[in-house]
């Protein structure tokens, strides 16, 4: 009998494993994809500085300094990776189109101690951090998967330096009735590599680093690209139906 459990406790755990792979296999595929070749549909934040994000292969890290990631090669086949370079100085980049409300996939690496972030609608940002190894409860506003200013995670499922990891979201726009908001932006769920660590978290408004300080039904998709080394892949968007608003 003991054997039989043990049995069917091993078949229920890669059971669930199985599904956990397929489920993020099918939010990778899902929805309209936003990383081009050439970087068409984006827009840099700072128009003077042009040579912060470049698309490549992959990156890793730098085998002589684990705070940097370096390309792998030249962008190529159907995965392009979206790479904030080493630059001194770098900016924002951001999405010509808008979205309301939607789910987002999105995966990134981040090298040792860098820091970065996702914002929706180029207003409520998603922090991106080297959290790797911080007990949860040593975790802040300020860890990876933290609502910037509004909540921190419940756990941290932060993967180590060097190895991608992923977002997804569902988050719900603010609503507006005759140009007056009625309800916050909201976070639906955050899950950080499988594992949800945000739950039905409104922002109050702007969460700092923001594109536009007025709130509105849509807004752009925003990598936070001032701050450290970073690098994405897989962004992809679904847009949901959205109540009117005015």
């Amino acid at each position: 009998m003991r054997t039989k459990t043990i049995l069917s406790l091993t078949l229920i755990v890669a059971l669930s494993f199985c599904i956990h792979r397929a489920l993020a296999a099918v939010a990778a595929e899902g929805g309209k994809s936003l990383i081009t070749k050439d970087l068409s549909g984006w827009k840099v934040r700072d128009s003077n500085n042009t040579n912060t994000w470049k698309i490549v292969a992959d990156v890793k890290l730098d085998a002589n300094d684990a705070k940097k990631l370096v390309a792998t090669g030249d962008a190529a086949g159907d995965s392009p990776v979206l790479f904030r370079s080493p630059v001194e100085h770098g900016t924002d980049l951001y999405t010509e189109q808008a979205f309301g409300d939607c789910e987002l996939h999105v995966e990134f690496v981040v090298p040792k101690s860098s820091n970065s972030g996702v914002y929706l609608m180029g207003r409520y940002e998603v922090q991106v951090l080297d959290s790797f190894g911080r007990p949860d409860d040593k975790l802040t506003q300020g860890d990876v998967g933290a609502i910037y200013s509004a909540a921190k995670p419940s756990t941290n499922a932060s993967k180590a330096p060097g190895e991608w990891q992923a977002f997804d979201i569902v988050f719900q726009a603010p609503r507006l009735q005759d140009g007056k908001k009625t309800q916050n932006a909201k976070f639906i769920s955050v899950k950080l590599n499988g594992k949800e660590i945000q739950n039905n978290v409104e922002a109050k408004g702007p969460t700092g680093g923001q594109l536009f300080n007025e709130e509105g039904p849509t807004g752009p998709l925003l990598l936070q690209g001032d701050h450290g080394i970073v690098a994405f892949r897989n962004i992809r968007i679904t847009e949901k139906k959205t109540v009117a608003q005015r």
